[in-house]
């Protein structure tokens, strides 16, 4: 029997776990890795479901998706104006909060979110201090409703009443309009899950002295394209969610002339005020953002993701033509995460915020690639940053010809999260968000990347092929 002579060089294509990738390559062997994963998980229903949407239905689907990311590309967002939630807000009615995320019940809401919604009670003058509005909260006398169905956004742990102010922001192609609230700004404040007297006293600002001061300030100006500042804001830095100031300095520039024109009492507080929050744009760019998935969630057979949020207890996705259900899991935690001193995933709450619906519109982490300030909270890299806007690209439908990513070539950054991609991938959007404390209203402990719970997706694309199986087409 003649031996047998081994190789002198090996090269080697590995698909599956990396760890065999690695060996190869700590020995000096060239290897390649290939991502490859089972699709679904392996669940079979999910599978099933993958075939028939990827197959027989994939025509009918592939039709809706385009005119969904088209719709997502070419509407304009303008920046209408500032006025008072109640005045504009559809069922903004008397005794009304809205909050973040899907719908829930003040028991089931994790407190960042209760201290929000008790500050937003006491600035309403419906309770003289937070512990009668928490009474008030416990015996049903508030109603709750979550800010999407109202089509209003508000980012992390915001709650708004009635007579808090709003941005107006309109698509006139799709005849769509949405609201956000105001940045209330840094520091001990109630989107961070603070209830504290200076909290509260700083949404009575927003409505008092800001909202009427950039209300004036808009009439002046005139619609503002919201998603030029944001391209422009990109080329400079931003991703346009975790971090906006290069594009809120943008705003101010073109709002400053009027600024200094004005008639309120309190410019010079605002002045200031607004000098210092360096978020002021995100409220903007999410209302915007929430008017465009409006327009474009009116289009059936989709498997394009046009709702995205978390109240810090649920995370709950939407289909376009499925206002109901919500889909739903559990929100997860920020899992690539940066914590200021002595906090950590211990002390920080879950993901919470509507923010995530940049994500479906080509910002944020589609958006990380030429973001230094994203890199930061993975590890530093600009190769990292780049892997999340490259992970999303894998599970959307389209690129965005507004966003352009200068350090990847100016590829268009990642546009519109598919169902399908997303369960046979098991890869999941990537949120760029901030993270608040879990229980002792001390404000906000970090930031990071937070990757969405598949579940929610799960769902989402079991009923889209049931949808489609009793309705097929004609």
């Amino acid at each position: 029997m003649s031996a047998i002579e081994l190789p002198d060089r090996v090269e080697v294509v590995n698909i599956g776990l990396e760890r065999f990738e690695t060996a190869v390559r700590d020995q000096g062997a060239p290897a390649v890795g290939v991502d490859w994963r089972i699709p679904a998980g392996g669940d079979l229903d999910a599978v099933a479901a993958l075939a028939r949407l990827l197959g027989p239905a994939a025509d009918r689907v592939d039709a809706a998706n385009a005119e969904v990311i088209s719709r997502l590309d070419r509407g304009v967002p303008m920046l209408l104006g500032v006025d008072t939630a109640g005045s504009v807000i559809s069922g903004m009615d008397e005794g009304t909060i809205l909050h973040c995320g899907p719908r829930i019940a003040w028991a089931d809401m994790c407190d960042p979110l209760r201290r929000s919604v008790r500050a937003a009670v006491v600035a309403e003058d419906w309770a003289p201090h937070t512990e009668a509005a928490d009474r008030m909260a416990q015996a049903g006398e508030i109603r709750l409703e979550p800010a999407n169905e109202h089509c209003t956004v508000v980012p992390m742990a915001t709650a708004i009443g009635p007579t808090a102010p709003v941005y107006v922001v309109s698509v006139d192609a799709g005849g769509t309009t949405a609201y956000s609230s105001l940045n209330q700004g840094s520091g001990a404040v109630a989107w961070f899950g603070v209830d504290s007297d200076a909290a509260i006293e700083r949404l009575r600002f927003l409505r008092d002295a800001l909202g009427p001061a950039l209300a004036q300030a808009l009439d002046g100006t005139g619609p503002i394209d919201v998603f030029s500042l944001a391209a422009q804001g990109i080329t400079m830095g931003d991703d346009v969610h975790m971090r906006v100031q290069a594009t809120t300095n943008l705003l101010l520039r073109d709002l400053l002339p009027q600024l200094v024109r004005s008639n309120v009492a309190s410019i010079g507080e605002v002045a200031d005020f607004l000098s210092t929050n360096h978020l002021m744009f995100l409220n903007i760019v999410m209302a915007g953002a929430r008017a465009l998935v409006e327009w474009a969630g009116q289009v059936p057979d989709s498997s394009i993701v046009t709702t995205m949020a978390r109240n810090g207890t649920t995370y709950g996705i939407r289909l376009p033509g499925r206002p109901e259900p919500w889909f739903i899991a559990e929100a997860p935690p920020v899992q690539d995460a940066l914590y200021y001193p002595d906090q950590g995933p211990d002390t920080s709450a879950g993901d919470i915020g509507d923010s995530a619906v940049l994500e479906l519109v080509g910002l944020g982490g589609p958006a990380a690639a030429n973001s230094p300030a994203v890199a930061g909270f993975l590890g530093g890299r600009m190769a990292d940053a780049m892997a999340v806007t490259k992970a999303m690209g894998r599970i959307c439908a389209g690129t965005s010809s507004r966003f352009r990513l200068p350090v990847l070539d100016n590829a268009g950054t990642p546009l519109g999260v598919d169902v399908r991609r997303v369960v046979e991938t098991s890869i999941t959007p990537a949120v760029n968000t901030g993270i608040l404390h879990i229980s002792d209203g001390s404000g906000q402990v970090g930031a990071g990347v937070a990757r969405a719970p598949v579940e929610c997706f799960m769902q989402a694309l079991i009923d889209l092929d049931q949808r489609l199986s009793v309705r097929p087409n004609v």
